[in-house]
């Protein structure tokens, strides 16, 4: 049995990842109690997170005693898997490796043995290449509504190889951010 793989990504319309500066706050202040409940209700399924190096200092380095959103909480305390090759354990996270290597070949041996669906949140470097070697079942974009031309920062997509999208599910949460699930094919 091999474990499905989902790109869980939140995404500005320009296809930014977030902005980079801080006037915007998180959710690009656009966050509503329905988003917040639907991303804690992904995240109550048993999984295994995987991120790359620079997302997992990213939530790591949130301080201790901070109260986090729920699904963060929730996210924090589900097995990890940490592909770097800089990072050396134990890491500061309730349940989390690190395995150096090749991300393609780690991801694969991971979807071979997991017994639970994998997810990651962010690592946009790591997805970009786990798509390209069709590793990716599901790429799963959290739209919010806003337009970061001057501010956006980190850019999904950009070199990534081209892909065709097969639309497997949508909705719309608070009235105005808009979840879309697609299957990703490398374009030939």
């Amino acid at each position: 049995m091999t474990a499905t793989y989902t790109f869980d990504v939140f995404s500005t319309l320009d296809g930014y990842g977030r902005p980079s500066s801080r006037d915007w706050g998180g959710y690009w202040g656009k966050q509503g109690p329905e988003l917040l409940d639907y991303r804690l209700s992904l995240y109550e399924a048993e999984q295994r997170m995987v991120f790359g190096a620079n997302t997992y200092r990213m939530f790591a380095q949130i301080p201790a005693g901070i109260e986090h959103d729920p699904w963060v909480t929730r996210m924090r305390n589900l097995p990890a898997t940490v592909v770097s090759t800089t990072l050396d354990g134990p890491l500061d996270w309730p349940d989390a490796t690190v395995v150096s290597g090749d991300a393609v070949d780690v991801v694969t041996r991971l979807k071979q043995e997991s017994e639970v669906p994998l997810r990651s949140h962010g690592s946009m470097s790591l997805n970009r290449a786990l798509m390209a070697a069709g590793l990716v079942d599901r790429v799963q974009v959290t739209l919010f509504p806003v337009i970061t031309g001057q501010t956006g920062d980190h850019p999904i997509f950009q070199g990534a190889a081209d892909f065709d999208l097969e639309l497997l599910g949508s909705r719309t949460l608070d009235d105005n951010i808009q979840e879309l699930i697609y299957r990703p094919t490398l374009h030939v």
